[in-house]
């Protein structure tokens, strides 16, 4: 990462970014810039980046939840992402194909990295979502699914695992696929609330 601390991004890393991602030159330029000022090191730290996610969430508490997405993209676990870990991590949670989404969940949720999901961790992860959902939201959710052991027993229901069972990246890929209702439960998104429930309204 040479030239990390100047002003410019390197043209090695443009072109990889540019091939992996659906952003433009100008966009990554732009961006690295933004980046740049915010983290002058050239790499954001666990607190940083809670801290940045913080603002997209005023109104509930996401320092949980930043943390499982921090070490998911955190590449080679050194506790910081530099601009490329960041980029991709960006384009893989916003505009990557579906299956690279469910490649990235598959990581989220895989806490102590072995390969494998557990029960415990589909919980871990479904309090750390809970925790930025606002209470008007949660008055809203399904009897079955409003609290993070409810939902976090549904999904792994859904999957068809006994309690101590573990879940392959395969199977869980496979199974969100198969299955509309898993990729709801397993992702954060209140504003879909709603939408689902003024649709069931008569």
């Amino acid at each position: 990462m040479g030239n990390s601390k100047s002003g410019a991004l390197s043209k090695e890393i443009l072109e990889e970014l540019q091939l992996n991602t659906r952003f433009t030159q100008e966009e990554l330029c732009a961006w690295y810039q933004s980046f740049l000022k915010e983290c002058p090191t050239g790499r954001i730290t666990q607190q940083e980046f809670a801290g940045i996610y913080a603002k997209f969430f005023p109104d509930s508490d996401p320092k949980a939840y930043a943390q499982h997405v921090f070490r998911s993209f955190d590449a080679n676990s050194d506790g910081t992402l530099d601009f490329k870990e960041y980029v991709v991590a960006l384009h893989m949670t916003s505009a990557g194909k579906t299956t690279q989404k469910l490649e990235w969940a598959f990581s989220l949720y895989d806490v102590d990295g072995n390969g494998t999901i557990s029960k415990n961790e589909v919980l871990e992860i479904v309090m750390a979502i809970f925790k930025m959902i606002n209470p008007e939201d949660l008055k809203h959710l399904p009897d079955d699914e409003n609290t993070p052991e409810k939902r976090a027993e549904k999904i792994w229901a859904f999957f068809g695992k006994k309690e101590d069972d573990k879940l392959t990246e395969e199977e869980f890929i496979e199974g969100t696929l198969a299955n509309k209702e898993i990729l709801r439960l397993i992702q954060f998104e209140p504003q879909k609330v709603k939408e689902r429930i003024k649709e069931k309204k008569p």
